[in-house]
């Protein structure tokens, strides 16, 4: 049976501030490498035949930190592009626009300069089925928001019904026994050291 294990990239820097990153290039915080650690018992006792990564630090840091040597960097896995929005706080936002902020997490809002989501959905779909043709138990680490675009495009999650994904979390999708590359949800959250249920975007 096809698992598809998706991780996502620790506790950033910018995340610990509750900052939106989009695709800046931020460095984990020791807190974020602490939580790549502390699930890597459990990838290893999972024992993906493959890895594919975003390029941008926090997330191939947090492979290597899984115990991945080489991962393989996609620039498709980056995070959805936030605009304008990059660098500011998720409060901030929330107070001056929420309708603007719960749209975005909806996927119907478009920050000013940023990414439609039905575009990030699309690239991001298109590179892990890609991947996951070609392996039984395909790992992937990557963003909150690639997550989101995951669950929506391969089990039909819609995006405003998903809490933000916590930071070094594992969720799980395994392949229906009895419909071929059709994908059922067998784990969403999961961390050693407990939820993180208010996580940041």
């Amino acid at each position: 049976m096809k698992r598809l294990m998706i991780v996502r990239h620790g506790e950033s820097e910018w995340n610990a501030g509750r900052l939106l990153q989009g695709q800046a290039d931020i460095d984990l915080s020791a807190r974020g490498r602490d939580q790549a650690r502390a699930l890597r018992p459990i990838i290893e006792g999972l024992a993906p035949d493959r890895t594919v990564c975003s390029d941008l630090r926090r997330v191939h840091d947090t492979a290597h930190l899984l115990g991945i040597a080489k991962p393989e960097c996609r620039a498709e896995l980056r995070e959805i592009d936030v605009g304008d929005w990059t660098g500011r706080s998720i409060d901030e936002i929330r107070t001056r626009d929420p309708d603007a902020y719960r749209g975005w997490r909806a996927g119907t809002h478009t920050p000013p300069g940023g990414e439609i989501w039905s575009d990030f959905v699309a690239r991001t779909t298109r590179c892990v089925r890609t991947a996951l043709a070609e392996s039984e138990r395909l790992l992937v680490v990557c963003h909150g928001g690639v997550i989101r675009a995951l669950l929506e495009s391969l089990i039909g999650l819609p995006p405003r019904r998903i809490i933000p994904v916590g930071p070094a979390s594992l969720t799980i999708l395994a392949e229906c026994p009895a419909e071929a590359g059709s994908m059922r949800l067998e784990l969403f959250n999961y961390s050693p050291i407990g939820p993180v249920l208010d996580a940041p975007d």
